[in-house]
């Protein structure tokens, strides 16, 4: 990737106030967005999911912790490979402090289909603090991570709910592109002259390896 030209301070400070404007009219737009988003009708959900927990079991209700709102990270395990997915773990590294979401009457857990015991060897090797339960033997996973559409190629998902009283409705999912945001990393990434340098990649995550096997540089 070629990096653009060199400028003096005096052009550079030009052109960054230039782009300052579209980067407020982004901000605008998404903050519209957002709210578009919180307009979405609401889904109650009457189905009895159980969940399996470092406590025992567990209802979705149960989930909530207490809060009144609750985010679910739809971990893959892909049946081609039964190795845990390499991009969600890229996602759940990018997982930060749970206390500012708590302070927001939010909780957030890392939701997986498989037997809860392979789950929690995984979380120990990663070093993870995050919450995780097992939807494991469940209709919670097919149920939840859905295709929007139909180019939607169901990746790795994140779904939002809340409840009101015990009554629980799900408000909100996203897959592919749309948890960019969520990703500290590619933020950062984005932020600089190479950016994410996945061009010629077979595919765009190609470059990602569990936090514990990049090589040291």
């Amino acid at each position: 990737m070629s990096l653009s030209k060199v400028v003096s301070r005096d052009e550079w400070l030009v052109a960054r106030r230039e782009f300052l404007q579209q980067e407020k009219e982004f901000t605008r737009a998404r903050d519209a967005l957002n709210a578009k988003r919180r307009e979405l009708p609401r889904v109650l959900l009457d189905k009895d999911y159980v969940f399996d927990t470092p406590d025992g079991k567990a209802s979705l209700l149960d989930l909530f912790d207490g809060r009144r709102q609750l985010i679910v990270y739809h971990f893959m395990v892909p049946p081609e490979t039964g190795t845990f997915c390499v991009s969600c773990s890229f996602w759940i590294d990018n997982v930060g402090h749970l206390a500012h979401l708590h302070a927001r009457d939010t909780s957030l857990v890392v939701d997986c289909p498989v037997p809860l015991p392979r789950i929690q060897e995984f979380k120990e090797r990663m070093g993870w603090t995050v919450p995780w339960v097992s939807s494991y033997g469940s209709d919670f996973y097919p149920d939840l991570h859905f295709k929007i559409d139909e180019r939607d190629p169901q990746p790795p998902g994140i779904s939002a709910f809340v409840r009101e009283g015990d009554s629980v409705f799900h408000t909100y999912s996203t897959h592919d592109r749309g948890s960019d945001l969520l990703n500290g990393t590619y933020n950062y990434l984005d932020l600089t002259p190479l950016g994410r340098q996945e061009e010629g990649l077979g595919f765009p995550q190609a470059w990602v390896r569990y936090h514990d096997e990049y090589e040291t540089s």
